[in-house]
């Protein structure tokens, strides 16, 4: 982190922390991944000069862990006088509230999160996130709707009266799939089952025949579903692309994708989706320059970030700003107008 902290201001803080401890015996906490109600302490603006920059990612099991490393790698060799490393931490709401209160410089996040999150909705409502912006959107996180074969469904909206696992409890996921049956015509109720499943439960229980179909947002390949793909018969149902047209018109996060035959196993065309990008965000607070240096390296580096892992190949400056969520930053800016 960048800190410019003196002595002085320590031992207030020390003080001050010594009698709030002696006024509030056993303060609770707040869960990490939820964001923080009524935060009103903005981060200072980090400057780089010779400091360090947090790069918030997400599990170290993850995609967003190695591409951080990499990006810390790219940002420690370059002559930005920086120290980089990037931070494992719960990924996407983690990462909003660690740029907001400055525990982070840089951090991966989800573009629809982004999006929520800057206006305080869904998984953030009534607590916006005014002080967040964007850099780069980086690769596609696919909505997959996947469906066991036999169980009739080849359509959206074939899924009315099925059983239909709908993301893990306030997820990005579950928001996304309300989203996708709302354009078709569709809500919860019209489904004989909503069960708040993780991808793992919900290919489980496609095995097992306790649910139709799910809806899964990763990047494809997604290991779960290859998985399910190698040992059981399943369909991916496509969003029509006059349905996709409205979905991106009301929700300007998602774009258009196709998921390719070879992904997996079993499909011999194209199935026609859309999908979220992952992307990066820093506190619209951070130096111009800064925030310039670091797209820079970033996206004049991209051979060293697409060997870290697979999904690193997607990221282009052509396609850095699609589903752009929030404001940009104007040192990112700056960078995508001079290329």
């Amino acid at each position: 982190m960048i800190r410019n902290k003196k002595i002085a201001l320590i031992l207030v803080a020390m003080m001050l922390v010594s009698v709030f401890v002696a006024c509030n015996q056993g303060g609770g906490t707040q869960e990490a991944e939820k964001p923080a109600e009524g935060t009103t302490e903005t981060a200072p603006a980090p400057s780089g000069d010779g400091g360090f920059i947090s790069i918030a990612t997400g599990g170290t099991g993850g995609t967003y862990y190695p591409l951080g490393g990499a990006m810390a790698t790219i940002l420690n060799g370059s002559d930005m006088g920086v120290q980089a490393t990037a931070q494992a931490t719960g990924a996407s709401v983690e990462n909003v509230e660690l740029i907001h209160v400055g525990d982070a410089e840089v951090a991966f996040v989800q573009n629809d999160i982004a999006y929520y999150a800057y206006n305080g909705i869904e998984l953030f409502d009534g607590n916006p996130y005014e002080d967040i912006a964007g850099l780069a959107t980086l690769y596609p996180e696919v909505v997959q709707i996947i469906a066991a074969a036999g169980s009739g469904i080849e359509s959206v909206e074939d899924m009315a009266g099925k059983r239909i696992a709908v993301g893990a409890p306030g997820s990005g996921t579950e928001v996304n799939a309300r989203q996708v049956l709302e354009i078709h015509g569709l809500t919860y109720e019209d489904l004989a089952l909503a069960d708040y499943l993780s991808f793992t439960e919900a290919t489980d229980q496609i095995k097992n025949n306790q649910i139709d179909a799910a809806f899964v947002v990763a990047a494809v390949p997604s290991s779960a579903v290859t998985e399910l793909a190698t040992t059981h018969d399943i369909t991916l149902v496509p969003i029509a692309e006059e349905k996709a047209n409205e979905l991106i018109a009301k929700y300007p996060y998602y774009t258009f994708l196709d998921i390719a035959t070879e992904e997996y196993r079993g499909f011999d065309e194209p199935v026609k989706g859309v999908a979220v990008q992952a992307m990066l965000i820093v506190n619209s607070n951070m130096d111009e320059e800064l925030a310039y240096n670091v797209t820079k390296n970033i996206f004049t580096n991209l051979d060293a970030v697409g060997e870290s892992h697979a999904r690193g190949k997607d990221i282009t400056i052509e396609t850095a700003l699609d589903g752009m969520p929030i404001e940009l930053h104007p040192g990112a800016q700056r960078f995508f107008d001079e290329q």
